[in-house]
């Protein structure tokens, strides 16, 4: 007897099957990984020194601007990547 969630799991891979991802999409999908990655430490690190930088001399309204555009260039970079990830997977 099949449980509701192993029932549940094959409705859902009738509806929408999983596709199989080659090789060279797995490659491609770990190389965008890397890149963004790295995009995100380079931002981290020249957002945190301006941060620092800001609370130290008492800016305390520049500091938060920074965190919230550091914030936002995250996000958009995370956007980016799942586009960018989605795009390898459909072909």
């Amino acid at each position: 007897m099949k449980s509701a969630y192993e029932l549940a799991m094959e409705r859902l891979q009738k509806q929408a099957p999983t596709r199989k991802l080659t090789e060279t999409q797995k490659k491609e999908l770990a190389e965008l990984d890397s890149v963004y990655a790295a995009r995100v430490a380079q931002r981290e690190i020249g957002l945190r020194d301006e941060i620092l930088k800001a609370e130290s001399n008492g800016k305390d309204e520049e500091a938060a601007k920074l965190r919230e555009q550091l914030q936002s260039e995250k996000a958009k970079l995370q956007t980016e990547l799942e586009e960018k990830k989605e795009s390898v997977r459909q072909r």
